[in-house]
């Protein structure tokens, strides 16, 4: 098992010197440099503008990104470009108003502002106002609107429909666009392009000298003080990084940028941003948002949750968790505890949590696969003799995801087994069928919150986390944990099967022909118990279930 001195508990990035070496000679850039998927379908749309109408971007709901999308379309055309926020017929369509002389006075709305040009709306305010898209969709198509009387109740002379030569952009999030596929089928049958504003993009040679310049120039746009060198532009990658989980991405999202730079410029006084500043701004949004974090691991502190950071329990495991709550902005790491026991029975693994409808569809998932591969592993041409329970201790709230079917697997053959998990050991992963540990989210929060415990109720130099190898590229640790591990207080494992956690937390191998094992021991056990007393009672059980199932 490799050992944490050669894991990268932050991201390193000495591959880029020659880049950060050029900082000062890197022009600013806008960040289309960075979409060129979005740019070239914003190109083609504006040149096939008299046969497709319809441009879908996949994008945040906001009016930040449908004005950077309005910028971009501006640069291909000289047509006009109109862009509102709010949808109304009358303010879409325009209508007639009745003078007082009987004549008519016309009020023309976005599609004649927009004629011959293109016309930008969320897909929000169109699934808002679903009547609105038919009559929109049919001057699109036909290019003519009718016009509508600003007063239903009052007879006005209506002109001839308007000839409209128009083009929409709908810019929206993904779900967004789904509902919208269910208000319109025709937009898979190609009567629309697609396309979608990227938020991240692959950290290379290429991509990194664009950055630095989208860097440069969202500080000028936002008159803010520029990057003092290439180590603000380093800790700007780091804050990324924790951001959105991934040591190889580039954040591009313009508003988490603009937000952390702004307060990192609070100390620069109009001179320069540093990197302290962007590191000492991130410290202060984590400070800010830290009471319900702290006071959900408070009671673990003050012994209204148990955790056990030391000794040896049959059937008990430390589960890295984190925790989502509605009106908080962040998740938080805090370690479950999970017990399984075990009793004679008909194989059935019970959790606790899906039979209290406190477990959802994927956490079911997870306990179905772990199953599977229990089964799979012991060989085993019926049912267990025994039945086991599994629950997250002190657990009140809805529990769904994968990222504990590791420990949940872990947790039933200590049971099974008879051996005991070293409790200084907490661990997450999801597992598959076969064994093999995979990828979860949130393993910086989880890694913290078990340390925080750790740290509260005495670091023995033997505690730490398993974790998948596959998550090793999303580690950004903070200053607290680095210390800690690179004093050999704290420690963090990777595991790419479940084989390796096992003998990581119970010190036995899963499978082993000339010594003791995990599986020998449940083998054992089940040969005891069908030549133990008890063993006519479990066939009889087993005929009657046989019976009740057919």
């Amino acid at each position: 098992m490799h050992q944490q001195n050669q894991i990268l508990l932050l991201p390193q990035y000495d591959d880029f010197n020659p880049i950060f070496e050029q900082f000062d000679q890197i022009e600013s850039n806008n960040l289309s440099k960075l979409q060129p998927r979005l740019i070239d379908a914003i190109k083609r749309f504006c040149l096939l503008k008299s046969q497709v109408k319809i441009l879908q971007v996949n994008a945040p709901d906001n009016f930040v990104y449908r004005q950077i999308i309005k910028d971009w379309i501006s640069d291909f055309t000289t047509s006009s470009v109109v862009q509102i926020e709010t949808l109304s017929e009358r303010e879409l369509f325009g209508c007639v108003h009745q003078s007082d002389d009987g004549g008519s006075i016309i009020q023309p709305g976005a599609i004649h502002t927009a004629d011959d040009g293109f016309l930008i709306l969320s897909v929000t305010t169109l699934l808002a106002n679903p009547a609105i898209w038919f009559r929109l969709k049919t001057a699109l198509l036909s290019g003519e609107a009718t016009w509508q009387p600003s007063d239903p109740k009052r007879s006005c002379n209506l002109p001839n429909a308007a000839k409209v030569n128009l083009n929409l952009v709908l810019v929206g999030d993904r779900s967004l666009l789904g509902d919208l596929d269910q208000l319109e089928p025709d937009f898979r049958t190609g009567m629309s392009l697609f396309s979608e504003f990227e938020l991240e993009a692959e950290l290379n040679n290429q991509s990194l000298p664009l950055y630095i310049g989208y860097i440069k120039s969202l500080l000028a746009h936002a008159n803010l003080p520029a990057l003092q060198d290439a180590d603000a532009i380093i800790q700007l990658l780091i804050a990324s990084a924790r951001e959105y989980e991934d040591q190889t991405r580039l954040s591009l999202c313009p508003i988490w940028h603009r937000t952390l730079l702004a307060e990192s410029s609070i100390d620069s006084q109009t001179s320069l941003i540093t990197a302290q500043m962007i590191k000492s701004a991130g410290s202060a949004k984590l400070y800010r948002e830290s009471y319900l974090p702290e006071r959900a691991i408070g009671d673990i502190y003050n012994g209204q949750v148990l955790i056990e950071t030391q000794g040896e329990r049959i059937g008990q495991i430390n589960a890295l968790t984190v925790l989502e709550v509605p009106g908080h902005p962040r998740g938080y790491g805090e370690p479950a505890r999970l017990s399984c026991v075990i009793h004679f029975g008909d194989g059935e693994v019970s959790d606790v949590e899906r039979k209290a409808e406190l477990g959802g569809n994927i956490h079911a998932k997870g306990m179905m696969i772990m199953q599977a591969f229990v089964m799979n592993s012991l060989q085993l041409h019926e049912a267990l003799p025994y039945s086991a329970s599994m629950v997250f201790e002190q657990s009140y709230c809805e529990i769904d995801g994968d990222s504990a079917s590791l420990a949940e697997l872990c947790c039933l053959i200590s049971a099974l087994a008879e051996k005991a998990i070293d409790q200084q050991i907490a661990i997450t992963g999801a597992v598959d069928q076969f064994g093999q540990v995979q990828a979860i989210g949130g393993v910086n929060e989880k890694i913290e919150g078990f340390y925080n415990v750790c740290r509260h109720q005495g670091l023995t130099g033997k505690q730490g986390v398993i974790i998948p190898s596959a998550n090793l590229s999303h580690l950004v640790l903070n200053d607290d944990v680095i210390t800690a591990i690179n004093n050999n207080q704290f420690h963090i494992w990777p595991v790419s099967d479940a084989c390796t956690a096992l003998e990581k937390l119970t010190s036995l191998p899963l499978h082993a022909e000339e010594k003791e094992s995990l599986l020998n021991l449940i083998n054992q056990r089940i040969h005891d118990y069908e030549h133990s007393e008890h063993c006519s009672f479990s066939w009889l059980r087993r005929v009657r279930n046989w019976f009740v199932q057919h």
